[in-house]
């Protein structure tokens, strides 16, 4: 049997028994009842919560209030463990000892049930250093990636372990999503949540210095009990950049991945590293404010602009779509195309830019994904997204033909041909895909606390087809 310690004979032939039969059976009707709910609360408006304090969406905003409030005393003490296989096999019997107990115990488990996650207690130099590293040093905008890109900004981008990690750890009490839990025990944990920064690493850290941490925290990931027990496949590892954790990414591939993408290209993911049967995309933080239902009220007369574009205007792999794309697009009078700014300056005009068009151009970067698109949606800006390889957030949950248009990379540059096939869409399917957004963007505002319907929700509720499909295949 795949991916379990064969220390014990009567283990593996327990996991075949009726009650992993059973468990599997449950859990998919449990996993369609969860689904079908989410996916009839997606049309209404966010819930509103007056008991606890106002979330905090700004990631600068919300890294000092847990840092002030969460961040511990530096304690790095390496203890002693007890001998490998003894560890794994304690664990397994106490995970069959739970789940059977979980099955027999409640009639209707597991629909009663939260998803409970083990969140593993990292050394700091993995976790509270590299947030603390980050706060030191994001004023210093002269830090640029090879293509201009602020790092800083980059790193809020994909900030996504940052907020899960948050909410995961906040005390119960100051939590809002129900639909997982925190555990502290590993025996009873149904997933096993690594909260190492590896966007933050790979940006901040000197090359060597950067390869070295991801060595260590290979090591000490799969010297835990639980990853020796599955090989990792029931671990949730967020690595959101595609450049970060490149060198040790072959010995963690078992593990369930937050990613942006898929980039079936090949250019950033080696076969068989990544796959839509495991691995689930979250959407980038965007970076520009939301606009509510009074922004978009008031933005309603003010969008005048067909089509808007600002961003870098030379990308790597099918990103250079773009240049075809402002070639074609340039000198058009209802038409902007601006090369990006980093800084206050350049998100002020991004976000100025998309609250004043109908339409925001949503092309591919340097992987089939692009933070643009999330940008637009907050901003109440209709994408239009040309990007032929692209996997969206949430696909399974979310019907994002009634936010946005799809647009093959081929017709859009043929001349003259986008530009025809933006006039033609009605001024009634433009209020409803504009009305459509206003109920979907909550989908895609990362906060602390996490909010029900949040990205932050969506995750774990996708994390749980993952599980069953790992269970199916264990």
């Amino acid at each position: 049997m795949a991916g379990r310690s064969s220390s014990s004979s009567s283990t593996i032939a327990r996991s075949r028994s009726p009650v992993l039969l059973c468990t599997l059976s449950l859990i998919g009707f449990s996993l369609l009842f969860f689904l079908f709910s989410l996916s009839s609360s997606t049309s209404r408006s966010p819930p509103s919560f007056h008991s606890v304090r106002a979330p905090d969406t700004s990631f600068l905003i919300s890294l000092e209030h847990f840092l002030a409030l969460r961040s511990p005393a530096p304690d790095d003490t390496v203890r002693p463990l007890a001998d490998d296989d003894d560890r794994v096999t304690k664990l397994d019997d106490s995970l069959f000892r739970s789940e059977s107990q979980r099955l027999y115990g409640a009639p209707y488990y597991p629909l009663n049930f939260p998803l409970r996650v083990y969140v593993y207690e990292m050394p700091r130099k993995f976790t509270y250093d590299l947030l603390w590293l980050f706060h030191d040093t994001y004023k210093q905008t002269s830090n640029l990636t090879s293509n201009g890109s602020p790092v800083h900004r980059l790193i809020v981008q994909h900030s996504i372990d940052y907020w899960l990690w948050a909410d995961l750890i906040a005390p119960e009490s100051e939590r809002l999503l129900k639909n997982v839990v925190r555990v502290r025990r590993q025996a009873e944990a149904d997933l096993f949540y690594i909260p190492f920064f590896t966007t933050i690493s790979f940006f901040l850290l000197e090359k060597q210095q950067c390869k070295a941490l991801y060595r260590e925290a290979l090591k000490w990931v799969t010297d835990q009990p639980a990853w020796k027990r599955s090989e990792g496949r029931d671990h949730v590892l967020p690595v959101h950049h595609p450049w970060s954790f490149k060198s040790v990414r072959r010995y963690m591939k078992n593990a369930i991945w937050l990613l942006p993408d898929m980039d079936s290209t090949g250019n950033w993911y080696k076969p068989g590293q990544v796959s839509l049967e495991k691995d689930l995309i979250l959407p980038y933080v965007p970076n520009v404010d939301l606009c509510n239902a009074r922004c978009l009220s008031e933005s309603e007369r003010r969008r005048t602009t067909l089509l808007f574009f600002r961003g870098r205007l030379k990308r790597n792999a099918g990103g250079k779509v773009r240049a075809k794309l402002v070639a074609e697009l340039s000198g058009v009078s209802d038409v902007v195309i601006e090369e990006g700014t980093a800084g206050d300056a350049g998100k002020a005009a991004a976000q100025d830019g998309m609250r004043k068009s109908i339409f925001c151009l949503s092309p591919a970067g340097d992987t089939p994904s692009s933070a643009r698109l999330f940008d637009a949606i907050v901003s109440g800006c209709i994408p239009v997204i040309v990007s032929d390889e692209l996997e969206l957030p949430f696909e399974g949950i979310l019907d994002y033909r009634k936010i946005a248009l799809f647009v093959s990379s081929s017709d859009a540059i043929q001349p003259g041909w986008l530009l025809t096939f933006l006039r033609n869409v009605s001024p009634a399917q433009i209020r409803e895909m504009r009305s459509n957004l206003a109920k979907y963007s909550h989908h895609f505002i990362y906060s602390n606390p996490a909010q029900p319907l949040g990205p932050e929700d969506l995750v774990w509720r996708m994390v749980c087809c993952s599980l069953l499909l790992w269970l199916v295949r264990w």
